[in-house]
């Protein structure tokens, strides 16, 4: 079914990775639903689990990579809190590519 070599590996990883990511979100929410009410400090805890996973997946190479980095962060910043998640990520890729095309 996979090639052999680093692609199949590869598609493998994608394909675990995906089912692992379902199983969890799937477990949470069946978890969750079984509660007909939060406490405020676990809705105000689930609500900073998105910035507190993308925080130090972003930043490291906001500062380590490059000034195009470093311009298309500033700029997914600014916008984002104008715009919605998919429109400030696809902009940012934009700054991101052009940046480092220019730099």
């Amino acid at each position: 079914m996979f090639e052999s070599g680093s692609h199949g590996n590869i598609v493998m990883l994608i394909i675990v990775l995906a089912v692992v990511t379902y199983l969890t979100r799937f477990g949470g929410h069946l978890l969750l639903s079984r509660f007909k009410r939060l406490h405020p400090r676990v809705e105000a805890g689930l609500e900073a689990v998105p910035v507190a996973v993308m925080t130090p997946l972003v930043v490291p190479p906001a500062f380590s990579n490059g000034p195009a980095e470093a311009i298309a962060i500033i700029f997914v910043c600014l916008i984002s809190l104008r715009l919605g998640p998919i429109p400030t990520v696809a902009l940012g890729l934009v700054v991101l590519v052009a940046g480092r095309n220019l730099f």
